[in-house]
This record gives structure tokens, C-alpha cells and sequence, in this order.
């Protein structure tokens, strides 16, 4: 039986990972930080449904001897680096913490992994965020970086690292470029969950107002759960080497918005605000990614449109905040 190791596991990414590899007859080990542990309630509301099924270690990005004794007990035979501090505003609100944690915790586990599973198969989750400003639409594998975010920036220095490892130790080391990817599961500082809660929200009569930033930038979202398979495809193949993953196809954050509330019967219009203070203060106006590396190598594909992803979310909020709404009721 194969073991996994994934950092991150209770992340959106990190639980769509491990059900899908739970599926594939993997041990599914992960790494969730100690508060997490502490209060699974709260922390661990995405896994708690496998928690029977896998293996849980405490342990901090931050702490080189943390990870170095998690991969020494696991010994895996794939690692699927996903941890780091991923809302692109907060970076910008504390570069400082996301650089350490991000690009540190990277090195961490490269390092552990190359000292006591040098065997292991390791994933780092790269970013869109690293072509930043492209000077090409879309965006490869050939694409220059460009970023313009502190989350960026670790993201750049977390792809170098991890190519670093691969070419100076041999280390079957690789990086998932991954566009926007979103689900029912998405934290709620993201701005496409931002939407669909609010659009749940407001059609139930709990709020009346949603603010957003600019309308005007265009994402390439997709499904996190296509997006997953295609981390675990990358680590099946004879060489390591760099994957984009995406749709293909950008749209706007006011088409997102649109489409969530036409779904709930309701006009954006007269419910949004436009909230200059939730602009970045360096914008980036379009990524959309070719993965047409990933569609012919991998032989991977987006099952979910972009319709189809808005639905699901729009959807999954609706009967979470009815479900909620009618326990404080009662």
C-alpha cells in the first residue's frame, strides 16, 4: 500500500486529495497545525468525514525539525506540499509571515524529504500568482513570471526551490502550476465563496449587501476536484516535470457575480457595493492558463464548466445557510 503525505490536508485542496487517493487504496497521512487539532470542530470541518480513515501529525511549516520528524516516522512515497498562507490580500497585509511560512516551509520539507525519503515523489503547489503581470495571454510552462503579490513571490521562490532539488539532488521534485481553483469547500475570504455565501445569504433575508473589489478582473476557475487528480497524475509519470493546470477560459469577477445571483433569481446590481479599500494594491487584470501540456501528457481534463462550478457553489451555500438558519430558530 502506498503512503501519501500531504501537508495542508485540511484545505480545501488537502481534503478533495486525500478522498480521491483514499479511493486509489493509498495510506493518506497529513499535517494540520496544533490548534487545528485542538479544536477539529472548527479547523477540520472538510475532513471530518474521513478522519477514521487517515492519519493526522501536529507539526508547523515553520519548524525545520517538525517536519524533518513527520517525514522521518511516515516515510512517504509521495508528498503533496499544498500548506502555505494562500489569500493573496493578506499577503499584502503581512508579506512578512507569508514569506516565512511559504518559502521556509517549502525548504523544510524539501530538505526532510531529501535527508529521509529521498525516494518520496514530491509535489509543490505552485501558483498562478507567479505570472503576476504575463506579457503573454495565456499563460505555459515557458510563460516568464511576473508576480505581483507577496503570495507570488513565495510561490516563485517555493518553484525554484523545489526545480533546485530536482536538478541538484535528484530528487523527483515537481510543480503543479494551478490556476483559480474553487468549491463548496473554498475558505470565505475568497472572493468567489465571498459570492456564493453572500448570494445565500441574501436570498434567505440574513444579509442585503455584498462589497467587492474590481469587477473587472478576469480569473481562470475551475473545479478543485478535476484540479486534484491532476496532482496525483504529474507524480504517476516516469519524469518529473512542471505542469499548468486550467480551463482554458477567463471570466470576470462581475460575470462570477452575475451568474451567482441570476442563479438565486436575484439582480447583482442592486445588492453589490464596490469597495475601493478591496482592491490590491498592485492588480493583476487577466490569467488564463494553456494547459495543454497536462491535456496531452496526463491526459487531463476539467469536468465541471464554469456555469456548472457557480451552480455547485451557489447551490451548496443555499442549503448550508437554510440548514444553519433553521437550527438557530428552533
Amino acid at each position: 500500500m502506498k503512503k501519501a503525505l500531504i501537508t495542508g490536508i485540511d484545505g480545501q485542496d488537502g481534503s478533495y486529495l486525500a478522498e480521491f487517493l483514499l479511493r486509489k487504496g493509498y495510506k493518506v497521512h497529513g499535517i494540520v497545525r496544533r490548534v487545528a487539532i485542538e479544536d477539529p470542530g472548527y479547523h477540520l470541518w472538510r475532513i471530518n468525514h474521513i478522519l477514521d480513515k487517515i492519519v493526522i501529525h501536529p507539526g508547523s511549516l515553520e519548524s525545520y525539525a517538525s517536519m524533518f520528524k513527520i517525514v522521518e516516522k511516515v516515510k512517504p512515497d509521495e508528498c503533496y506540499h499544498l500548506a502555505a498562507q494562500s489569500f493573496v490580500s493578506y499577503s499584502f497585509e503581512d508579506e512578512f509571515s507569508t514569506l516565512n511560512t511559504n518559502i521556509n516551509g517549502t525548504h523544510f520539507v524539501l530538505s526532510a524529504i531529501k535527508e529521509r525519503a529521498p525516494k518520496c515523489k514530491f509535489y509543490f503547489a505552485a501558483s498562478s500568482e507567479m505570472f503576476g503581470q504575463a506579457k503573454e495571454t495565456p499563460q505555459n510552462e515557458t510563460t516568464a513570471f511576473h508576480p505581483r503579490s507577496p503570495y507570488g513571490i513565495s510561490k516563485v521562490a517555493g518553484f525554484y526551490l523545489t526545480q533546485n532539488y530536482r536538478e541538484a539532488y535528484d530528487l523527483f521534485a515537481l510543480s503543479g502550476i494551478l490556476f483559480n481553483h474553487e468549491s463548496p469547500r473554498r475558505g470565505f475570504e475568497f472572493v468567489s465563496r465571498k459570492i456564493s455565501n453572500a448570494v445565500a445569504e441574501i436570498k434567505l433575508g440574513v444579509s442585503n449587501r455584498l462589497h467587492l473589489g474590481n469587477l473587472n478582473a478576469k480569473r481562470d476557475w475551475g473545479f478543485a476536484g478535476d484540479y486534484v487528480r491532476a496532482m496525483w497524475l504529474m507524480l504517476q509519470q516516469d519524469r518529473p516535470e512542471d505542469y499548468v493546470i486550467a480551463t482554458g477560459k477567463a471570466h470576470s469577477v462581475k460575470e462570477f457575480a452575475e451568474l451567482a445571483f441570476d442563479y438565486a433569481g436575484l439582480n447583482w446590481k442592486k445588492y453589490t457595493i464596490i469597495d475601493k479599500m478591496l482592491y490590491r494594491p498592485s492588480e493583476i487584470n487577466v490569467l488564463k492558463g494553456d494547459s495543454g501540456k497536462a491535456r496531452k501528457r496526463l491526459d487531463w481534463g476539467p469536468t465541471v464548466t464554469f456555469e456548472g462550478l457557480v451552480k455547485m457553489m451557489v447551490e451548496s451555500d443555499l442549503d448550508r445557510v437554510k440548514k444553519m438558519h433553521t437550527k438557530i430558530k428552533r
